[in-house]
């Protein structure tokens, strides 16, 4: 990725403000859950260290998920709305307490099936109330695809099948992730999660 996404520090709430790196980060997503016969993803940071995770008991493509930190911590919660054309999936934040913020913090709309063109979009909003479009650009189907601020033009973070230093693709279900400098990486893996779900690899 060549651009770099202006600073979107004033987004995010002070409580987040560990989920934020001033440099570009790295991590390891492996389509898999921890627990056994479970459904979910595994996310790795460059030491190899396991950072968030997903561990879904019930069934797959289930319609209540949790993004929690290694310790369990439940980060926030997405849950999938059914309409009779397409699907939306909406991100709840999470306190400290553990209690849901009443109000989504993202939506993400699947597109219909006969807009062949169209990508997976995104409404983000920050503590301020103000509102952010993402869009999934590229094969997000084949885990191959970015993730880019509608207004801007930006990309901020960058989905891919994951290579080895000799150059060999791994399999399906490991992916890298890359997410640009200022960027709330939660929000990122949530979409990610999300995007996981629309397409039930999770």
């Amino acid at each position: 990725m060549e651009k770099v996404h202006p600073s979107l520090a004033s987004l995010h709430l002070p409580s987040l403000l560990d989920h934020v790196s001033s440099e570009r980060e790295v991590f390891t997503i492996w389509m898999k859950s921890l627990m056994f016969n479970g459904n979910g993803c595994t996310v790795y940071d460059s030491r190899g260290n396991i950072v968030y995770r997903v561990d879904n008991y019930d069934c797959k493509c289930s319609g209540k998920v949790y993004l929690m930190d290694l310790g369990g911590r439940v980060l926030f919660k997405i849950l999938r709305k059914k309409f009779r054309v397409f699907g939306r999936w909406e991100g709840y934040r999470c306190c400290s307490s553990q209690h849901e913020e009443n109000k989504p913090w993202f939506k993400v709309k699947k597109p219909w099936s006969i807009l062949r063109d169209e990508q997976p979009s995104c409404e983000v909003w920050s503590a301020g109330g103000a509102l952010i479009c993402y869009k999934m650009d590229g094969l997000a189907s084949k885990s191959s695809y970015k993730i880019v601020d509608i207004s801007t033009g930006l990309v901020v973070a960058e989905v891919k099948r994951k290579q080895t230093t000799s150059g060999m693709l791994l399999g399906d279900d490991v992916l890298t992730l890359m997410v640009e400098p200022n960027i709330d990486r939660t929000l990122i893996m949530g979409l990610v999660v999300v995007n996981g779900l629309m397409n039930r690899s999770m």
